[in-house]
């Protein structure tokens, strides 16, 4: 499956091994391809080639039959005759150390961020607000964060805004972005999000990086499946939007790491177009700036999808690896898009790329890599090698085993609702005590108001949010860290 050097996948014309150099595993790449031509497959194979070689693996199971790679392969027929062909395979049909998640918590560890972790940006996305909406969010997470209200739920982001409409004045400056109708509105999104099961991505405990991160007990890189069968379809912003914080968390959190000799992360995304299809213009220019930076934190990004047309060219520029299935072209705007596919690769002079791209079979591609030092290599006509794992779904029963024997069971199973904006707020409302001699004792949180007062206070008092905050951020920190940096809005 791989040599010291190269995660391998398939083979040429001449039957000689294809693969992607591991140093250069970190500058992205392409599955596309019409239904049904192998990019499942494909993907499958790059998951465990990556995962042999001690890199770790994030993808989403859209269709359930990625989770196969928790089993052992068991080839037969054309996939049997396809193994006898690439004896370099070595091939043994094996299982992959497989980590399951869902965010429904129902078919793997439950997935939760917090909304403090998210931002008011990538909610914004979420959401689906107007720039007006934005900006009203923008300014209830600005007084979350002076007031040291955590927002880790959805109940604590709907706390605060009846909170902000019952007492204007907590806005200052930006009392004017914070209308009757903006609050409403913000509220309504929130019970629609509510209403798509949304609610339980946020809360706590949420995912730690280091628990994707860490290898498997033999020195694999363990697969972690993130279950997106009901997800994709019924609440396809909720999918996009939790793989984006992702790749923001990664980038914020990882620190350089140069040209190493291999990425700690593979992470792959399928249904690409999701992720960019109705993304704000501030949001889409965030993520082509993290993909081009990310490589350099040792994280290699790979988007699934039927068309390279599906993302944007400032991302297929950046792309070092293309595997190219079958496409159709029945109207011109079709033609069209196969011609600029074929154009995206070095010729080969053995064959017309244009020709092939509508011949290639279940399980073939056209494949550009790049060569040693960084440049483009000929495009190749290559036949997909078979996984080693099972080609087909977990059952429910293997599933079910699987997320009991896994290492994170119980970490994250049991939810945590400590004291947040939710909490604070209510206590707040209450009643004052009805003793007149003994008046009750100021709160610590009370004290601590009192104290840190003026300009000294407030940084010592953002320091004390940001050790109860789990990775020790600030509540309004926008998407991707510093590359939101001071950019106002336009």
């Amino acid at each position: 499956m791989t040599d010291a050097r190269h995660v391998l996948f398939g083979a040429d014309s001449n039957g000689e091994p294809v693969g992607l150099d591991l140093r250069l595993a970190n500058r992205h790449g392409l599955i596309a391809g019409a239904t049904g031509t192998g990019k499942t497959v494909t993907l499958q194979r790059l998951a465990e080639a990556f995962s042999e070689a001690g890199v770790a693996v994030f993808a989403a199971d859209i269709k359930g039959d990625l989770c196969g790679l928790g089993a052992s392969g068991n080839p037969q027929g054309k996939i049997a005759e396809r193994i006898a062909q690439m004896p370099w395979l070595g091939y043994q049909p094996q299982a992959c150390p497989v980590t399951l998640w869902d965010i429904q918590g129902q078919s793997g560890h439950p997935l939760r961020t917090t909304l403090s972790e998210m931002g008011p940006l990538l909610l914004g996305s979420l959401l689906e607000l107007t720039d007006s909406q934005q900006s009203a969010l923008y300014a209830a997470f600005k007084v979350a964060d002076r007031e040291g209200l955590l927002l880790l739920d959805l109940k604590d982001l709907k706390a605060l805004l009846n909170h902000l409409r019952d007492n204007p004045e907590l806005l200052g400056d930006d009392s004017a972005l914070m209308t009757t109708g903006s609050s409403q509105a913000l509220l309504r999104r929130l019970a629609s999000l509510e209403q798509q099961g949304a609610e339980a991505l946020f809360g706590e405990p949420a995912l730690r990086l280091e628990d994707i991160l860490h290898p498997d007990a033999d020195g694999r890189g363990r697969i972690h499946l993130l279950d997106a069968r009901r997800l994709v379809h019924e609440a396809p912003k909720v999918y996009a939007t939790f793989l984006l914080w992702l790749l923001a968390e990664l980038f914020e959190q990882l620190p350089e790491r140069g040209d190493a000799d291999q990425p700690l992360l593979a992470l792959f995304f399928d249904e690409a177009h999701l992720l960019f299809n109705g993304t704000p213009k501030a949001l889409q220019d965030r993520l082509e700036q993290v993909v081009r930076l990310i490589r350099s934190k040792g994280v290699g990004v790979y988007f699934v999808t039927q068309s390279p047309s599906d993302l944007p060219d400032a991302v297929l520029a950046q792309l070092g690896l293309r595997i190219q299935h079958g496409l159709r072209a029945f109207t011109a705007r079709e033609q069209k898009a196969l011609k600029a596919v074929a154009e995206g690769f070095r010729p080969n002079p053995e064959f017309d790329t244009l020709a092939v791209l509508t011949e290639l079979g279940t399980g073939e591609a056209l494949v550009g890599t790049l060569q040693e030092k960084g440049t483009p290599a000929m495009v190749r006509r290559v036949a997909i090698a078979p996984p080693q794992s099972r080609i087909g779904p977990l059952t429910d029963a293997e599933r079910a085993a699987t997320v009991r024997s896994s290492s994170l069971a119980g970490r994250y199973d049991k939810p945590v609702d400590r004291e947040s904006a939710y909490e604070m707020l209510t206590a707040r409302k209450l009643p004052p005590t009805a003793d007149p001699v003994q008046p009750s004792e100021p709160s610590l949180a009370d004290k601590a108001g009192e104290f840190l007062s003026g300009a000294a206070g407030q940084a010592l008092k953002s320091a004390m949010r940001q050790a109860a905050n789990q990775f020790g951020r600030q509540l309004v920190r926008g998407l991707m860290g510093s590359l939101l940096g001071g950019s106002k809005r336009k």
